[in-house]
Order: structure tokens, then sequence, then C-alpha cells
């Protein structure tokens, strides 16, 4: 591929696309470690993944964050019932807090009614998670975790280029079109020499809570063959809605027993 020299819209992993400087983080944020969930399409769970993680760490004694990246389609806030406008003054933007403590940024705490739609361009979309990372003061933060939206496009890549990203968690379904979608984006990853942490496949089965029978709704789990291929954890998580009724009532917090335990291990060893 011939090169144009516009970094910020390439993929290839060069020696010229090495030298990008990350974003710097506002002078009074503290950041130790950001961690991105991502995908190759939407619908597959990546911010109840992203919820998940965050409370299992919180759980942990550690100071957790979200960055809703998913500007278009956010959903972290209704997970975590938090609403509002965020504060900021000349020093910078404060996040909003959910109960039990965890940072939160997102677009809803930016617009006057949450519903209204942010119909924006991609450079633009992108711009605006370089904010969240630079503008926002983010207090003491142990673990962030970057809800980003489904492909390979600008702003998956700004956060993979502009931020600081320890590793990515890969957020699948059974179904064998979105393995191969998701593939497109462990390949992103690896252009970009950014580390794969685990693997979640979500909707993975359902257990009836009457017969106590597992049921593979949306085809055969992929995830031991996902194991063996990468030598990553890989957690399934069921289609369980309790979990579900959680985040839609703005009580993810509130879960008994987080699934995601196996990926909090490997996050904790970061």
């Amino acid at each position: 591929m011939a090169c144009d020299h516009n970094c910020s819209e390439c993929g290839e992993n060069c020696s010229e696309r090495k030298g990008i400087e990350k974003e710097r983080l506002h002078e009074l944020s503290r950041v130790r470690k950001v961690i991105g969930v991502i995908s190759g399409k939407g619908g597959v769970g990546k911010s109840l993944v992203t919820s998940l993680m965050a409370v299992a760490m919180q759980r942990r004694g550690y100071r957790t964050a979200i960055m809703d990246a998913d500007i278009t389609g956010p959903s972290i806030p209704r997970a975590f019932g938090v609403s509002g406008a965020a504060f900021g003054d000349e020093s910078g933007i404060l996040p909003m807090e959910s109960a039990f403590g965890t940072q939160i940024m997102s677009i809803n705490f930016l617009l006057e009614q949450e519903t209204d739609p942010v119909v924006w361009r991609g450079p633009v979309l992108a711009g605006m998670v370089k904010n969240f990372w630079t503008q926002v003061i983010w207090k003491d933060v142990d673990y962030m975790f970057v809800d980003m939206p489904p492909g390979t496009g600008d702003v998956p890549l700004t956060v993979m280029q502009s931020l600081p990203l320890s590793g990515v968690i890969v957020v699948s379904t059974p179904q064998d079109l979105v393995e191969m979608i998701v593939a497109k984006a462990v390949k992103m990853t690896e252009l970009l020499n950014i580390p794969v942490i685990g693997f979640v496949e979500n909707m993975s089965y359902f257990k009836c809570p009457h017969c106590g029978e597992t049921h593979r709704i949306f085809g055969e789990s992929k995830a031991a063959k996902l194991r063996a291929e990468t030598g990553k954890p890989v957690e399934e998580l069921p289609i369980d809605p309790a979990v579900a009724s959680l985040a839609d009532h703005g009580k993810i917090e509130l879960i008994e027993e987080n699934p995601l335990s196996v990926l909090a291990d490997e996050v904790e060893k970061l």
C-alpha cells in the first residue's frame, strides 16, 4: 500500500504508524490501565460485558471507570441508572458516578435530552472520544473500560491509536456469521499491536429454570474452538433474563454473582 502519511486514517502496521503519539490525558486525571471492549458487529452485548467487567473490578476493591465511546448508541448510563448533565468548568468536565462509585462519561450527559440523536460523521465522533480522554477529569482510576461501537471504523481506530490500551476484550455470539465478523476485529488489533486479553461468547446458552436443561438457542458454542486457536480465556455468558432486567432498570451493580470472573483475573494481572 502506498503511504500518504495520513496515519490517523491508516491501519497499516508500519514504522511510521508506530510513531504516532497517544493523546495526552487531562493533567488532573490519573488512569492506570485502559481496556477496550470490542466486536465486529452490533447487538452482541459489548455494553453488558463492559458493565460487568467494571462491576467485577470494583468489587475487588479497585476504582473503576467507563468511557462510553459508542457515541451514536450509548447504553452505559441506563445500565448503571445514571442520568443528568455532566458538570464542567474551565478546568475540565467531571464524569458522573454510579451508586457504587464507578465513574462514567457518555454523550448522554452532554445532550439536552438523552433521546436526542447524534447525527455526526465519523471524524466528529472520533473527536468526541478524544475529548472524553483529554478534557474529562478522571479521578484516580485503576481500571477504565472503553465501550466501543461495533466494527473497525473511525471510532474504534481512534481509540486504539490514541488511547494507551493495555488490551482488549472481544465479544461475540455463537453464530457462524458473527464468528467471521469478529475475526476482522481481532485482525485489526493485531495490525495495531494491541493484545487480546480474552473473549466473551455472549448468549452462549439458555438454562431452563424449571428443568435445568441447557439449550443452545443460537447454535453450538464456539468457545472451545476459540480457546484452542488463540490460547486465550473465553467466558460463556448465558442468556439470563434476570441480568437483562438489572441492566434495563439501571441496577447492574446489584448482580449477585458476576459471570466474568475469569476475565477479571486476567485484567487484574495486567
